[in-house]
């Protein structure tokens, strides 16, 4: 396998990736919206090829796969709607979140799909949560959306088994990203990431990088990554 497309590319657990398998020979096209980040990518990566569009518009992602030959396929993007009771929860956030993380991911890999399939080879990886597999209060649309990715993935791989093709969801714990940048503020972030016990970015992107160079007969369904020390709410030890 020698290309692959991440979105969400542009920072955290997909920006990491990027510049892992970069490093590690593949050529990447890097999917996400803000152009400068992707210029930077571009420039301290030289098989880095940007594609600035955003993933929840159909039209402009089937344009961009169309003559793109993809060997492996990492649906990063998502995002974490405001945090709160979700009887309280606004509707636009509602949608937003079901389409960027769980609508847009289902139509990506539509669409690169039937390429793999016609090789009989090829990968999806999924970033799911731990919150997909586990109850936390004021994160239920999230959650939701993250249970989604886990069930899609499990019936997925049962679908293109038979293709050779091979499925497996990263299910990763408190990453130290971007990730509540829009909806807490820089102090109640700090406290979340307090003592250093999370997990950073790139050990996310070096577990995608030893199951790629798995043999094509091994297949890691599901891969768990959390932090070593347990973490509360606030991120202290």
């Amino acid at each position: 396998m020698t290309t692959a497309l991440i979105t969400g590319a542009t920072s955290g657990i997909g920006q990491a990736i990027a510049v892992g398998l970069n490093e590690a020979g593949y050529t990447v096209y890097a999917v996400g919206r803000n152009e400068a980040a992707l210029e930077e990518l571009r420039r301290n990566g030289p098989s880095i090829s940007p594609i600035c569009l955003d993933i929840t518009d159909r039209h402009a992602v089937a344009a961009a796969v169309a003559d793109l030959t993809i060997d492996v396929l990492i649906n990063n993007a998502g995002i974490m709607p405001p945090l709160g009771n979700f009887a309280e929860m606004e509707i636009a956030d509602i949608d937003a979140a079901l389409e960027i993380n769980l609508n847009a991911p289902i139509l990506l890999t539509r669409l690169v799909l039937p390429q793999m399939c016609k090789r009989r080879s090829g990968h999806v990886i999924f970033t799911g949560s731990v919150a997909g597999h586990s109850g936390f209060a004021n994160i239920a649309v999230y959650s939701a959306t993250k249970a989604a990715i886990a069930g899609f993935a499990a019936s997925l791989r049962a679908d293109l088994s038979p293709h050779g093709v091979r499925v497996t969801e990263i299910v990763a714990g408190r990453v130290e990203t971007r990730l509540y940048e829009t909806i807490l503020d820089e102090k109640a972030r700090a406290a979340m990431y307090a003592g250093d016990v999370a997990l950073q970015p790139e050990d996310v992107a070096k577990v995608v990088e030893a199951i790629l160079a798995l043999p094509e007969r091994a297949t890691v369904v599901r891969f768990d990554i959390v932090p070593t020390r347990p973490v509360t709410p606030s991120g202290t030890k």
